[in-house]
């Protein structure tokens, strides 16, 4: 207790020696006035719709809107599983903005797809439109120059960074450990939505940061994501939501931030704005040229758009970070409880992270007891997909109790499936009578996006030694799943930033669109059901004894052990993975003819030896009571 106590006092002192503990209202005006002094702030269109360019997907949602009475409101809603297709509808819609663009992002990184959303978002500030963006601080914008240009590149965009450590917009290690002793709940809690709203007549959210691994263009490492687009009344709601975190006192201004205030006042010369540097300028303009084809914007996007009555935007308030347990802070989180509780014949759950909320879990078991109980199918990661080991640890921990209690019908993804292999493949082909890399607009066919690479690997700033997945005994580019959908008896569908494990549930505020409309449902289905295939998956089922009564007991001493909080060490499980065998249709574990066509291929199919196997083990026998935390 003396030493930890020691630690604290030597943390916080070290950190408040550092320059400017505390910024004084002189400083902020200094930097507020050298900002409103920058050349080259005013605005470079003025035009009553801001020298706007036209955009199906926007003049959709103002129908949507014009078409809305009180008692029956239109909405047009998109499903964005292309990544390709979602980063194309947030181009079409900044670009054709005329009054505000407001971003919520968690992460916002500095490679090709950071670069090139901020560079659009400063076009359309400078051409006149309102621009905030809001993100969190801890994982967006590590460089104090950007942030710098940021503060002064246009009067009419703004930027915040949600929860900063000790009002830095830099975590360096020393804040970084103090942060976490002294203050660890204030610490953990992030907001982890994600929005593009464009005049509050549209908008798009899901599970996509600003990076490049969440829209295929990393050449190693990449995310199965998905988004969802809504405009028309829909917009309000977002809108709405995005003002309440944008006015929180979380939400902090660039100037009110120790280390951005002092960049600005000793910065003399006004930084400008640069053009960007992309890893693959080719790519770069093919997108930006696709944002401005109709064609192709109605032969990917608009054609599959559909008019729905019920859709709802739904958000955790900011005050969630204050009042973790307060019940009306968590609106979202209550919104998907009830509606898995109300489930009649099934659920479908896409998630990255299976572990499990106590009140998750008492909504399963109490379905589980139904007659007959709906069915649960669950398409999750698997240790060799997920970059979150740790996490993984808890879901492997409890495998048993998914089986037995809850009645899942688990898929985990592999780390080269098909259905993630071809979504890179979608994202980065060209015609073959084109020179690679040349931008062409043409609807229908098949596109090259070149791989790229991102500038800041380590979430923390560091190499990302501790985020990458565990090494593998395969060889090719990776995938892991990132989306995080639902679907409830074919009728209501979410998609959005939940994760539906604790840290969602208590701690991360989280925001989704869910829809109440059979056609989109069982268009999210599909999606998530081919992630399940036996080419994109391994299925979960129980381990066969191999030993006549000695395989009894093992599986009886791994149950006992599985429920101990700690000490849960027997290496045999109750269940393992298991791969379809040549021939064979895909059939869930319960059927008796499963074992006759799929085969085990081990707890832990294609991962190499290594600390991060060792280290799942560990965190399986003693970590199961930081499963919030992480």
């Amino acid at each position: 207790m003396h030493l930890r106590r020691y630690i604290l006092l030597l943390l916080v002192s070290c950190v408040a020696l550092l320059p400017g503990c505390a910024l004084t209202r002189a400083q902020i005006r200094e930097a507020g006035a050298i900002v409103a002094a920058s050349p080259g702030r005013g605005d470079t269109c003025h035009q009553a719709d801001r020298c706007a360019k036209p955009s199906p997907l926007l003049e959709a949602a103002q129908e949507a809107i014009a078409a809305s009475t009180p008692g029956h409101p239109v909405n047009a809603v998109t499903l964005l599983d292309d990544s390709e297709a979602a980063l194309v509808a947030r181009l079409s819609l900044i670009r054709a903005a005329q009054h505000s663009i407001d971003v919520q992002t968690y992460i916002w990184d500095e490679d090709d797809i950071g670069q090139l959303m901020l560079d659009e978002l400063v076009q359309a500030a400078r051409r006149g439109v309102k621009v905030r963006i809001l993100a969190d601080q801890l994982f967006s914008f590590g460089d104090l120059a950007l942030l710098d240009r940021l503060a002064r590149v246009s009067r009419n965009l703004e930027v915040k960074l949600y929860n900063p450590t000790f009002h830095d917009a830099q975590t360096p290690p020393l804040e970084f450990a103090a942060g976490v002793v002294c203050c660890f709940m204030k610490f953990n809690q992030r907001m982890h939505n994600k929005l593009l709203l464009v005049d509050d007549a549209i908008g798009i959210t899901g599970g996509r940061n600003y990076q490049n691994r969440y829209f295929n263009w990393d050449p190693d490492f990449d995310y199965l994501d998905r988004d969802v687009m809504a405009g028309g009344p829909v917009g309000r709601e977002m809108a709405d939501s995005f003002a309440l975190f944008w006015n929180h006192k979380r939400s902090v201004p660039l100037i009110r931030l120790r280390d951005v205030n002092r960049r600005i006042r000793s910065d003399g010369a006004p930084p400008g704005w640069p053009a960007p540097h992309y890893t693959d300028p080719a790519r770069v303009a093919r997108a930006q040229a696709e944002a401005e084809d109709p064609d192709w914007l109605a032969a990917w996007i608009a054609d599959d758009t559909l008019q729905v009555s019920r859709v709802n935007y739904f958000s955790d308030l900011p005050a969630k970070t204050d009042k973790p347990h307060k019940r009306d802070a968590r609106e979202l989180t209550a919104q998907l409880m009830r509606m898995v509780a109300d489930a009649k014949h099934e659920v479908v759950l896409q998630t990255p992270y299976l572990v499990l909320s106590k009140r998750a879990e008492d909504i399963f078991k109490h379905l589980r007891k139904q007659t007959p109980p709906p069915g649960i199918i669950v398409s999750t990661n698997s240790l060799a997909a997920t970059d979150a080991f740790a996490v993984y640890a808890l879901s492997y921990k409890h495998r048993r109790r998914y089986l037995t209690e809850y009645g899942f019908q688990i898929h985990e993804l592999k780390p080269h499936a098909d259905s993630a292999e071809e979504a890179f493949e979608e994202a980065n082909e060209t015609e073959d009578d084109g020179p690679a890399g040349t931008p062409i607009a043409t609807p229908g066919k098949a596109h090259r996006r070149f791989p790229g690479n991102e500038r800041r690997p380590g979430v923390f700033g560091s190499q990302g030694k501790r985020n990458r997945p565990a090494p593998l005994r395969s060889n090719g580019r990776r995938y892991s799943l990132h989306a995080k959908s639902m679907v409830v008896d074919d009728s209501f569908a979410m998609v959005g930033s939940h994760n539906f494990d604790p840290r969602s549930d208590h701690y991360n505020t989280e925001a989704a669109v869910i829809v109440q409309d059979p056609r989109f449902a069982s268009e999210l289905r599909d999606s998530i059901l081919e992630d399940t295939l036996p080419q994109n998956a391994w299925t979960i089922g129980r381990r066969e004894p191999g030993i006549p009564v000695l395989g009894d007991i093992s599986l009886a001493i791994g149950n006992l052990s599985s429920h101990l909080p700690l000490f849960d060490l027997w290496p045999f499980r109750y269940a393992t993975s298991y791969e379809i065998k040549p021939g064979c249709a895909p059939l869930a574990p319960d059927n008796p003819k499963f074992r006759q066509c799929y085969t085990p291929v081990g707890d832990f199919p294609d991962v190499a030896i290594s600390p991060k196997l060792i280290y799942t083990r560990l965190i399986t026998a003693f970590g199961a009571g930081v499963k919030g935390v992480l």
